[in-house]
């Protein structure tokens, strides 16, 4: 016997993803750089109707262990993001181009999760001085381009204790 999809309510309908129609409006608002009636409800308009004709490609929320997790996780990226810009800032300024160890490293992965993958190729994107430039088409590893990494084990180490063993704690 098959059974029927749920029935989603009206606010569901017309708000599939209410965070993306507010962030759609305060989008437009900004790229209109003033604030007019007129602008404000092209704006809403936009923000309901952009997710509603693309609710369809949205897949399911992802599950999510542990909240306080994720905020201690959004914390570590800030400050890694920001000693990383201090410490790129100083090859740049300080050391000679040829003097830099580039390489590029192969992150083996232990995540299965596709958001749980996308999280951390974005965090090490996020983070200067690396960059995720692909993944494997097993989706088991990730290619990492790395502007100073004298070990390359090192590297893969940090960013798999870093980031990689955090995200497996958030996402089943």
């Amino acid at each position: 016997m098959a059974t029927r999809p749920a029935r989603r309510s009206l606010a569901e309908r017309w708000l599939p993803h209410p965070l993306l129609t507010v962030v759609l409006i305060l989008l437009w608002m900004l790229l209109l750089n003033s604030f007019t009636v007129g602008g404000f409800v092209v704006g809403a308009f936009l923000g309901i109707v952009i997710p509603i004709m693309t609710s369809s490609f949205w897949p399911g929320r992802p599950p999510i262990r542990a909240y306080r997790k994720v905020f201690a996780f959004l914390l570590l990226v800030a400050w890694d993001v920001i000693v990383a810009n201090v410490q790129v800032a100083w090859l740049i300024l300080f050391r000679r181009p040829e003097d830099l160890r580039m390489r590029w490293v192969t992150l083996p992965l232990e995540l299965e999760s596709p958001e749980a993958i996308t999280v951390l190729a974005g965090t090490i994107t996020m983070t200067p001085g690396t960059v995720s430039s692909d993944l494997s088409a097993d989706g088991r590893a990730l290619l990492v381009h790395c502007l100073d990494a004298p070990d390359a084990e090192a590297a893969v180490r940090t960013m798999k204790t870093r980031y990689e063993a955090r995200l497996k704690e958030i996402f089943p």
